[in-house]
């Protein structure tokens, strides 16, 4: 497999509240090489029955996925929805697209 693309990571904290009462998010972000491939019609269609809309499927390598629910991929930003550990080495991110 050929990592070609890059990948950022987001992986948020949140301090303290400010004088209204909002979190404040502290984003850390990690750029990482990865595969780009789209999501599958059965994963698309199965999902969307609890209103996931898969669209996007990452492929890197496991050591260097800590969890992060937020990436970012050409200035676009996604969900992970769900990992699947492919081998010892590979993980998939199923992602969707995050709407503002």
């Amino acid at each position: 497999m050929t990592y070609d693309y890059e990948l950022t990571l987001i992986n948020q904290t949140y301090q303290q509240s400010d004088s209204v009462g909002n979190q404040i998010p502290d984003e850390t972000k990690t750029t990482v090489l990865c595969d780009v491939k789209s999501a599958g019609r059965s994963e698309f269609y199965n999902a969307a029955v609890v209103n996931f809309k898969p669209e996007k499927v990452f492929i890197m390598h496991g050591y260097e996925y800590n969890g992060e629910r937020l990436v970012e991929f050409e200035g676009v930003r996604y969900h992970v929805i769900r990992t699947y550990q492919v081998d010892f080495e590979e993980i998939e991110l199923i992602c969707e697209r995050r709407i503002k």
